[in-house]
């Protein structure tokens, strides 16, 4: 079996790979499902202009007294998920290392899927309460905006467009957009490609920094940056731009490539609420700041993420604007 095919029947085993408690609901399967589906390529994003905003990673801040785990406040949407029993969470199926299908385990797995049962932990005093459902780029806000989910966790960059769709927690990674190549390529910046086809994630924020270059490339989205993977492997497209956490996973998942050029963008992740549940956002962010006083946010970045060179290990200090 080659490898473009290897990877591809893993993310279709990743599909149905839940962790956590029990198994998902028939919506939650059909929603992770399609999240692998390869319909034909798309050139743009959404198309649509990014509005301006004053403070882009600044959140909500936690509230004064963080509820007791076990014990959600009687009304919030907290207490919600407390009743039913488990969080739901958007992930990734295909990012190495941050959410990705470990065959040895047949579930999905990494460090932002560690920052879920942080949150699990957080609301249920178990790490264990919660449900995965695999996204695709496109699937993420709409999850968040229609309660799919109780809340996305999957390398989703904040920008401000983003920012009128959902909430955002405070950034707990800091990412660059780069470049990812064969080895044997003799570009060294995304210049050598003004006008060629240039591969990420549809309707992703690099395809917008792309697309804003002074001699931009010819963007090409398909639906889990993974494809592109496939796509540069099989010669067709010369190069993939998206975040450095996920090239550097593709580049130790497949030595025959290299990252080139300097950083096209910030890339700050943050993870996106329904903006129906900002009493949700400032609890989460009050997990993510115990997260980053007690030493656990580093811990997680050491198992899941320290060994992979050029990762980042420090984190922005959180910003608050309300």
């Amino acid at each position: 079996m080659n490898r473009p095919i290897r990877i591809l029947l893993g993310l279709a085993l990743a599909a149905a790979a839940l962790a956590g408690c029990g198994t998902s609901s028939d919506h939650q399967l059909r929603l992770a499902m399609s999240a692998l589906e390869t319909p034909t390529p798309t050139v743009h994003s959404s198309a649509t202009p990014s509005p301006k905003c004053k403070h882009l990673t600044a959140s909500l801040r936690p509230p004064a007294t963080m509820p007791t785990a076990g014990a959600m406040p009687a009304g919030s949407f907290m207490r919600r998920i407390q009743d039913r029993g488990y969080l739901i969470a958007g992930v990734n199926a295909g990012a190495y290392k941050f959410g990705y299908l470990n065959p040895a385990t047949g579930q999905i797995e990494g460090f932002e899927i560690d920052l879920v049962r942080e949150l699990a932990r957080a609301i249920f005093n178990d790490p264990n309460r919660y449900r995965l459902v695999a996204l695709s780029v496109p699937q993420r806000l709409p999850a968040a905006q229609h309660d799919r989910v109780d809340i996305v966790v999957d390398t989703v960059t904040i920008n401000c467009y983003r920012k009128t769709q959902v909430d955002f927690s405070t950034v707990y990674y800091g990412a660059q957009q780069r470049v990812l190549v064969p080895s044997n390529s003799k570009a060294t910046s995304i210049a050598a490609f003004a006008g060629r086809r240039v591969c990420a994630s549809a309707q992703s924020a690099p395809i917008d920094v792309m697309e804003a270059l002074p001699r931009p490339p010819k963007p090409l989205g398909l639906p889990q940056a993974i494809d592109c993977l496939v796509y540069m492997q099989e010669g067709r497209v010369p190069a993939i731009s998206t975040d450095d956490s996920i090239l550097l996973g593709f580049k130790a998942q497949d030595p025959n490539t290299k990252i080139i050029g300097a950083s096209l963008a910030p890339v700050p992740y943050g993870m996106a609420i329904n903006q129906a549940h900002p009493e949700f956002v400032r609890f989460v962010n009050g997990v993510l700041a115990k997260l980053r006083a007690d030493g656990t946010w580093r811990a997680l970045y050491d198992k899941w993420l320290g060994g992979i060179p050029g990762s980042n290990p420090v984190l922005p200090a959180a910003q608050y604007d309300g």
